[in-house]
């Protein structure tokens, strides 16, 4: 095992526990037909036994996202969201001024883990995202770039893992019930 190996494992003799997910395509060039990461995030989501409850596409603007978040966080039917697009550093990139003010909670290790990950696939050019999470009202919110690859890294290699109520020594779903406490 090397420094960029992760600890951790799946205890396969354990049922999954679903997840209630959303996936936020946030672009101002794609559809329905041309959000290729968004499917790929979506075939993700539901093959790694998560349930995905909706998906969606809105403009790089931060009303627009903020509304679809605040939505989502307020229907009580997602625990977690996932974003792909606008991270960038671009003028049209407005995921993390839309996202970040909405936190109650960010989860600083997710930009490090990711930006570990990514260099391992696209070298520097990984300094170009702003990738993020944390949590909105109960509700984990990871917001990913918008390419293929780092849709890719990001579940693949970051978000699947703790979205896994059998990965050990820990996860996330298993504080999920915990995430409202004052």
């Amino acid at each position: 095992m090397n420094a960029l190996t992760p600890g951790g494992k799946i205890d396969t003799a354990r049922q999954i526990k679903p997840v209630k997910v959303a996936v936020l395509t946030i672009s101002d060039t794609r559809d329905e037909e041309s959000d290729t990461s968004g499917h790929v995030l979506a075939e993700r989501v539901k093959g790694a036994g998560h349930e995905l409850v909706d998906k969606a596409i809105v403009r790089d603007d931060i009303m627009e996202i903020r509304a679809k978040i605040e939505a989502w966080v307020a229907s009580g039917f997602v625990e977690a969201i996932i974003t792909t697009g606008g991270t960038g550093i671009t003028g049209r990139d407005v995921t993390p001024e839309a996202v970040r003010p909405m936190f109650d909670k960010e989860i600083d290790g997710f930009s490090v883990v990711f930006h570990m990950v990514s260099y391992q696939s696209v070298g520097l050019s990984t300094l170009q995202s702003r990738a993020l999470a944390g949590i909105v009202k109960g509700v984990f919110v990871f917001c990913l770039p918008g390419s293929n690859g780092a849709v890719k890294d990001g579940w693949d290699k970051v978000i699947s893992a703790q979205l896994d109520s059998r990965h050990g020594p820990c996860n996330m779903v298993e504080l999920m019930p915990r995430l409202m406490e004052t």
